[in-house]
């Protein structure tokens, strides 16, 4: 494994690019800037870009950009709903390739992020060298129905205390109430909300332990998280604006475009059969499921399968060779 980049080093370009419709985009550029170009594409949707994100890829081999998608991170203004949706967020990665002057790059995304990857190449096929997913979410009313609701049958002690604020005539729906929720004009609610959100996640993302606290949140970071959450929200009342099967489709669409799949085979977030999916219906796919890893990237067992996927990828430019090959009949 290449050693990761210092997070104490800075990028060597950052700046905001206006985008439109009130929006401006935060985004960096680091590593060697004649390496290979890689976008990479944060999940959530709402979270944001970190600078750990840098540690994917070979600083000495890679141009890499991040960026903070609309109404997230740096971006201004945070939080904002208006003229956010997938489209908007497809148009601004094709806008920053064109700004940067970077003519073809290789896409990653994990989680909403490997969702948005698929919706750009279906959109700009030829301003990609390839794609690398993982943890991947396909926006399907199964993945949020899961999130939500089914998964309370592996974890119900952690469900029943995310259930727990809302009334029980609204918990049917956690989805809405949530929604409503995050978006209370009282801040002080809003963030109760988002603190019962964030320990749901936490206890998915660590199903092997026992069920979390309530987190404390900084006063300073209360606002972030709030609009964090509210973006993200919107983005799942609106059915990630794209309907089901929509994601599988994409894949179908890819041809020959090298497509790298990687997943925890112990991720309750964003299950492993997501990946499996995708990986039978785009027949040039690799996928490496992951063992005993869920879905934090950079659990190292995780960390470990992504950075030798970029690896092979600076190597070769492509994936065939690395993974497993495709098995199985492809999906219909």
């Amino acid at each position: 494994m290449h050693p990761p980049p210092a997070p104490s080093v800075g990028p060597w370009d950052e700046g905001l690019l206006d985008t439109g419709e009130g929006h401006r985009i935060r985004y960096e550029q680091c590593g060697n800037p004649a390496g290979v170009p890689v976008v990479q594409l944060h999940g959530g949707p709402g979270s944001g870009y970190s600078v750990r994100h840098r540690a994917f890829f070979d600083a000495a081999r890679y141009r890499i950009v991040l960026f903070d998608q609309r109404g997230c991170g740096r971006s201004e203004p945070r939080g904002m709903l208006e003229a956010n949706t997938l489209e908007h967020l497809v148009a601004d990665i094709e806008r920053l390739r064109r700004h940067l002057g970077i003519g073809q790059w290789l896409v990653s995304g994990g989680s909403w992020g490997a969702c948005l990857a698929l919706a750009y190449a279906a959109r700009h096929r030829a301003a990609c060298l390839g794609l690398l997913l993982r943890s991947l979410f396909l926006g399907e009313a199964d993945d949020l129905r899961w999130f939500f609701h089914d998964a309370r049958h592996l974890l119900p002690d952690a469900w029943a205390a995310f259930s727990a604020p809302a009334p029980a005539a609204s918990r049917g729906d956690l989805r809405a109430w949530y929604g409503g929720a995050v978006g209370d004009p009282d801040r002080a609610r809003a963030l109760t909300a988002v603190r019962h959100w964030m320990q749901w996640e936490a206890a998915l993302s660590r199903p092997a332990r026992p069920a979390p606290p309530l987190p404390r949140i900084a006063a300073a970071d209360a606002a972030r998280l709030v609009d964090k959450y509210r973006v993200q929200s919107h983005y799942l009342l609106h059915d990630t604006f794209m309907g089901d099967g929509q994601a599988l489709q994409w894949a179908r669409e890819l041809g020959d475009l090298p497509l790298g799949l990687i997943h925890g085979r112990l991720d309750l977030v964003c299950r492993p059969d997501n990946a499996w999916r995708v990986h039978h219906c785009a027949p040039g796919s690799r996928l490496q499921l992951v063992p005993n890893v869920g879905h934090d990237p950079f659990a190292r067992p995780m960390l470990a399968a992504i950075v030798a996927a970029t690896d092979h990828f600076a190597a070769h430019g492509d994936f065939a060779g690395w993974g497993a090959p495709v098995t199985g009949p492809k999906e219909r």
